[in-house]
């Protein structure tokens, strides 16, 4: 099935706030993550949440798309890390469409595919930035939840054997070091 993501999705902005270094939420930043859209760093709660209304209070399952900058990726947001609030660096997508995985549709739009297409339409110079349209009109196919499980499992097993080829290839030069050092002694 093909959909426009505007009809499957509900895409707000993130919110602007000025972190506090204390407080009960965390401010999630383009720099807690890696270019990947992996957590990179510990979360620490830096935002008040007086004021903050419940709708900018990230849920499990919310898919968190870096609009701005030349860093942009889709990440999920995973109930068991601290309450927080996404800023305006991210749009925050609730998908609305129970036949749709939050994982499969981070997937989809971490595509190589779909990020030249998007980064083919940013708009900005010194700081690019995809608009909340150009997301929604993006079309989509949406196999069966059984395909999409399968594709996140092929997709994890390919970056586990990415992981393990970068492991061996380390562990190797560190091999031939060890080699050549022994030889001069």
């Amino acid at each position: 099935m093909k959909t426009l993501i505007k009809d499957i999705t509900i895409i707000q902005t993130g919110l602007f706030a000025k972190p506090k270094g204390d407080g009960d939420l965390v401010y999630l930043q383009a720099r807690h993550f890696d270019e990947n859209g992996m957590l990179n760093n510990a979360l620490y709660t830096d935002l008040s949440a007086n004021g903050i209304a419940d709708k900018h209070i990230l849920r499990h399952g919310d898919v968190l798309f870096a609009a701005k900058g030349t860093k942009n990726f889709a990440t999920i947001y995973e109930g068991h890390n601290p309450p927080a609030v996404a800023s305006t660096s991210f749009f925050v997508i609730r998908i609305t469409n129970n036949k749709v995985l939050p994982e499969y549709f981070a997937w989809f739009l971490n595509t190589f595919a779909i990020q030249t297409l998007l980064k083919g339409q940013a708009l900005g110079t010194a700081i690019p930035s995809i608009s909340k349209q150009v997301l929604e009109s993006l079309e989509m196919t949406i196999p069966d939840l059984e395909t999409q499980h399968a594709i996140l499992q092929i997709v994890k097993l390919r970056n586990k054997e990415k992981s393990l080829k970068l492991r061996i290839e380390f562990l190797r030069e560190k091999q031939i070091q060890q080699h050549i050092l022994n030889a001069i002694k």
